[in-house]
């Protein structure tokens, strides 16, 4: 068997990670005079790689995050230096993830909630977990449509199951009037089962208000902040301070 045909071979097995790396490999043992037993070694790892590469990039592409290059290498803790910046690294560890544990951040917009949530959720990939990331708006909306096309049992089981589901910006946009008893649905299947991170502009006490519902939103706190890790970002507003730097000097915002 020639090096076209092992290479076909290894394709049609669905080993690409070993025929990507196969010419390259053998050059290697030639020069290193490598042990069978390691070149196979060397290929087996490869084709491990490749395969945990396209796992996370499957399940990146699935969280949906809406910036999905987000880290916490990108975060500029010095901003807010009262940001509690040990909690952050520890909820990416997921360690909270394995333990169905929640994380509600909270402050005023522009503060980098969305960016930590985002970072958090992509470590969080990282260390195995699938998420689902949806802005609040989204969440409703799309649970709408799946009750107009019959889907909602099964839209809402996929929500119950999925590890660790980020609700992001609840508070930034209006919701329906349904809204509140949708959110508690959510949160009663999920609670003690897996993870919600919940970021919101609003302290909590306002929710009932902003959602309509004081009831709803009331028995829906009462589950989230049971096992919760709770994240208070700011205050400084990151587009405040981008929006300051490019005013001409003089001219008072």
């Amino acid at each position: 068997m020639n090096m076209t045909e092992l290479d076909h071979a290894l394709r049609k097995l669905r080993l690409s990670g070993m025929a990507d790396t196969l010419e390259l490999r053998l050059l290697e043992a030639q020069s290193e005079q490598m042990a069978p037993i390691d070149l196979v070694a060397a290929l087996v790892s490869d084709e491990i790689v490749r395969r945990q590469d396209r796992l996370l990039g499957r399940r990146l592409k699935k969280a949906r995050f809406r910036d999905p290059d987000k880290t916490l290498d990108g975060f500029d803790f010095e901003f807010n230096k009262k940001m509690n910046r040990r909690l952050v690294f520890e909820l990416a560890t997921a360690r909270f993830v394995s333990q169905c544990e929640d994380v509600l951040l909270l402050g005023k917009p522009g503060t980098g909630k969305s960016h930590l949530v985002q970072a958090i959720g992509s470590a969080a990939i990282a260390q195995g977990h699938q998420v689902y990331y949806r802005e609040a708006h989204t969440l409703i909306e799309e649970l709408m449509d799946a009750t107009l096309d019959e889907r909602r049992k099964k839209h809402m089981a996929d929500l119950e199951r999925v590890p660790l589901l980020i609700i992001d910006d609840l508070g930034m946009r209006k919701l329906p009037p349904t809204a509140a008893e949708d959110l508690l649905e959510i949160i009663m299947r999920r609670y003690e089962r897996a993870s919600t991170i919940l970021t919101s502009n609003r302290p909590v006490e306002d929710w009932g208000k902003l959602l309509g519902d004081t009831a709803a939103v009331t028995a829906m706190l009462d589950r989230l902040l049971h096992h919760a890790h709770v994240l208070k970002c700011g205050p400084r507003s990151w587009r405040s301070k981008e929006k300051t730097a490019l005013q001409p000097r003089g001219t008072e915002s």
